[in-house]
């Protein structure tokens, strides 16, 4: 079986899957496995961009209840919506999947690009439940895909290790759900230890564990989520990609990971001006996360708040991501006390985080429902997280 993560708050998610499994499906499940949405502490739009990024697993996750079928038939129902969808092994094709199913049975297809043999394998039964917000910029979609994909590895007997798995959730928001992402939510989701953040190489999927002491610092990450509905299957999110890709090949490079900081003047020159603020985003977002690393090495989390600031700024101003409520949000949690603040996620919406003294979280989160009040928006929702460990099976 995977190993299992530390999984300190499974009573409510756990009795929710395995009561609607029973209801559903008349069975009870085989296993429960679990797998945790992720926050980026810095490194946007880097990913795709064969560079490096910097998230940490998050003590809100996903559970999947799940037992194998004697057929081929492929029944799955969650706690997002009323139908379960049912489909046949032998039609699990991206074209075919549609809606909230498509990220758990794209990776049931998936895994077939990466030695499962769909040809011969059994069906499964499977409910799905999960605590972290959607639509926040906290990846619940690669909870999701995650918790699948460590379930499906044991139950079809795989043997995939963590780095391949997360390739099999790329795949699967790649093609299935139709979101041009790349690696780092899922590789998160899967490699994640408490108290760390997971430095990530895009490029060859090497990873190293970095601790983050925040507690030690007596800081918390605070998030904002404006409730801001984002996707990144909308064509903001593609049309930034097209445009590192433009910048790139421009540049004579394969990806931006080989455009320097030092290579900035030159593309200035060659580039048109949009073309070169979304280049110069990601090469300086790259620096930032590099930077952020030896900074909590060298110095610890206290440290990185100027590195959180710029990356925001660089979000806004060059890669135009942001929008008016998350930068209220930004701007709100460092005037109220908060070290650093920047939004996270693919953008045009979602969430921001702010790293803040533990002492000051009151006033910061008071401050900031004042603002979203005073500005007309909708009240955002403000909670903590801490850095978790990744998905595995839960304990019995």
């Amino acid at each position: 079986m995977t190993a299992s993560p530390s999984f300190d708050r499974p009573a409510d998610l756990l009795d929710s899957v395995d009561g609607c499994f029973q209801t559903r499906f008349n069975h009870t499940p085989a296993g429960f496995w679990s797998a945790p949405g992720r926050v980026n502490l810095i490194g946007e739009h880097t990913d795709y961009n064969d560079g490096y990024v910097l998230p940490f697993a998050i003590d809100r996750r996903t559970v999947v209840g799940m037992r194998l079928r004697e057929d081929r038939l492929v029944r799955i129902a969650s706690s997002f919506a009323e139908e379960a969808i049912e489909i046949s092994l032998d039609e699990l094709i991206p074209e075919n999947l549609h809606g909230w199913s498509a990220y758990p049975l794209g990776v049931a297809w998936a895994l077939g690009r990466f030695g499962a043999d769909l040809k011969v394998a059994v069906g499964f039964e499977a409910f799905i439940d999960s605590d972290v917000p959607i639509g926040a910029g906290l990846s619940s979609s690669a909870a999701i895909e995650s918790a699948v994909a460590v379930a499906l590895n044991d139950l079809w007997r795989l043997g995939l290790d963590r780095r391949t798995l997360a390739r099999v959730g790329q795949l699967a928001e790649n093609r299935a759900v139709g979101a041009p992402t790349g690696s780092m939510d899922q590789s998160a989701s899967l490699l994640g230890q408490a108290d760390a953040a997971v430095f990530l190489d895009c490029r060859s999927l090497d990873s190293e564990i970095v601790p983050l002491g925040f507690q030690a610092a007596g800081l918390e990450l605070l998030i904002i989520d404006t409730r801001v509905s984002h996707s990144h299957a909308t064509g903001g999110y593609a049309a930034r990609r097209a445009s590192c890709e433009a910048g790139a090949a421009m540049l004579g490079a394969t990806s931006l990971r080989d455009v320097g900081v030092g290579d900035l003047d030159r593309a200035r020159e060659l580039l048109d001006d949009e073309t070169f603020r979304r280049v110069r985003h990601v090469v300086t977002e790259d620096q930032r996360v590099l930077d952020t690393v030896r900074t909590l090495r060298e110095k610890g989390p206290i440290a990185i708040g100027a590195l959180l600031d710029a990356s925001h700024v660089s979000m806004r101003d060059d890669f135009e991501i942001s929008v008016a409520e998350l930068d209220l949000a930004v701007a709100t949690a460092r005037e109220a006390g908060a070290i650093g603040a920047r939004m996270t996620g693919g953008g045009f919406g979602g969430a921001a985080i702010a790293l803040t003294p533990q002492a000051l979280v009151p006033a910061v989160t008071a401050a900031v429902l004042a603002a979203f009040a005073a500005a007309g928006y909708a009240a955002p929702n403000l909670f903590t997280v801490h850095a978790a460990d990744g998905a595995g099976a839960v304990p019995a």
